[in-house]
């Protein structure tokens, strides 16, 4: 065999068409998990779904239609659930039985509003630090605020009252603001050191290694990174603090200046009766500043909620 012909059948032989594999890869189908149920189990997971959702909405589909009924209505025997003629007069007539429920509702949300600003304030270095030192007394530090979070604010407003009189703070916004905060901080700490954890030490250390110190490695390495969880325990504060301001208010305050949306809807109770569509009708558009806050910060919710459970 000539040279020419033997490099020629060498050729055929190592060119890449001329190797046939072996096997044959066998292609997985990729089917989406609800598609792997029967039918029949579809139909059971949403009829648990819908249950589920029906007792958690239950109360509030209950109190929307309380709030368009007639009085004469809400105590007629046999009970009807769907109102007859019902309408939106108890809207419209809350203002004039409590002419300072806008007010009330304003200061609500003032108190939640500074209450969220103070607890970020002191959460996001507090938890920075529990989560990157180590230093000794922090875990009787976390433990003592687990403690905290188990104490009522009723059994503490004896000596809460001493305090705010001692500070000058009695019949002011800050009397319901300061332990309003002092109650969320020690939970909120937890929240987000949690959080903070998931984020790599190495980020950290790559910033050290470029000159960075730790205010500036926490503000444009850590912050970032932790908007998500922020915006949780954000979320988290705004709520819990709209929605323990009426002892603080009862114990702390007795200008109606001040006064936050739960002494509002307590001035519906009378003496002989409780305007219960009324009441029904204000609490509803005193919710409102709440859900407006969550819809328009839903996304960063769930991506805080969800962050970690898939690890990268």
């Amino acid at each position: 065999m000539s040279d020419v012909a033997r490099t020629t059948e060498v050729a055929a032989v190592d060119s890449p068409a001329a190797v046939k594999p072996a096997y044959k890869v066998r292609k997985r189908s990729v089917k989406a998990m609800i598609d792997r149920y029967k039918w029949y189990e579809i139909v059971l997971i949403y009829a648990g779904m819908a249950l589920f959702l029906f007792f958690i909405l239950a109360p509030f589909i209950e109190g929307f239609l309380v709030s368009l009924k007639p009085l004469s209505q809400l105590f007629s025997t046999p009970y009807n659930f769907i109102p007859e003629n019902g309408s939106f007069e108890a809207y419209f007539t809350m203002w004039q039985s409590v002419p300072m429920l806008a007010l009330y509702i304003f200061n609500s949300f003032f108190i939640s509003t500074v209450v969220t600003l103070i607890v970020i304030a002191v959460v996001v270095p507090a938890s920075y630090a529990f989560a990157r030192f180590q230093f000794s007394g922090s875990g009787m530090m976390l433990g003592g605020f687990l403690a905290v979070n188990m104490f009522s604010g009723a059994v503490l407003l004896i000596p809460l009252f001493r305090l705010m009189r001692s500070m000058g703070l009695l019949n002011t916004y800050w009397a319901m603001i300061v332990p309003g905060a002092a109650f969320l901080i020690p939970s909120s700490i937890w929240l987000l050191r949690t959080y903070m954890l998931r984020i790599p030490r190495e980020l950290d250390e790559a910033a050290w290694v470029d000159g960075a110190s730790r205010l500036y490695t926490l503000r444009r390495v850590v912050l970032p990174l932790a908007m998500p969880g922020i915006v949780v325990v954000a979320i988290m504060t705004f709520i819990g603090a709209y929605a323990q301001q009426f002892i603080f208010a009862l114990t702390f305050n007795s200008k109606s200046e001040f006064m936050p949306l739960p002494i509002g809807l307590f001035a519906f109770f009378g003496k002989q009766e409780v305007i219960w569509n009324e009441l029904m009708a204000a609490s509803f558009v005193g919710i409102l500043p709440v859900m407006v806050v969550i819809v328009f910060l839903q996304r960063y919710l769930v991506a805080g909620l969800t962050a970690g459970a898939v690890k990268q």
